[in-house]
């Protein structure tokens, strides 16, 4: 298993984060490597590009807007095992700060040392893109080191990979 976080600051208010990281339908729009994402009434089907190819899996998710919370687990698709979670806190000037986490195992033990660093850039760069893309200059705080190659024009934000 393996496990991944970023911590990134944008900004907007907590919950207006909160409402455009809970639109995943509206992903594909800003990140490279998201090819297709379909809401449905028993959660959400992800494309993601992956090395030559795609993952594909189907999750549920729990949104809990009180807590500015959304936590997902795969239900079908080629990880193993995947589960995380979103989490909006702010910060003391009232911008949002953004902590992604997510576990995920592909169950291939003699492909994890090559499979997994790919997916964890994959993942941590379709994240920074989604959140520029839907609020502007973002900062990554924490997690950034995998993203050395990520474009900040491109991707609307300003990572800071010093971290």
């Amino acid at each position: 298993m393996r496990s991944i976080h970023l911590l990134v600051r944008v900004p907007t208010d907590p919950a207006t984060a909160y409402s455009g990281i809970a639109a995943f339908e509206r992903y594909a729009e800003f990140a490279d490597d998201v090819r297709q994402v379909a809401v449905g009434p028993t959660g959400t089907s992800w494309e993601v590009n992956f090395r030559r190819g795609l993952m594909r899996w189907h999750e549920t998710e729990v949104f809990d807007a009180d807590a500015l919370r959304i936590e997902f687990t795969q239900t079908d698709g080629d990880f193993d095992d995947f589960r995380g979670s979103w989490s909006v806190g702010a910060t003391d000037d009232g911008r949002a700060e953004v902590r992604f986490e997510v576990t995920y195992d592909f169950g291939i033990e003699s492909l994890s040392g090559l499979m997994d660093p790919i997916a964890e850039r994959v993942i941590k760069r379709a994240i920074v893109q989604v959140l520029g893309g839907l609020f502007g200059a973002a900062e990554v705080l924490e997690g950034g080191a995998a993203l050395a190659d990520l474009d900040p024009v491109a991707a609307g934000a300003q990572p800071d990979l010093t971290r």
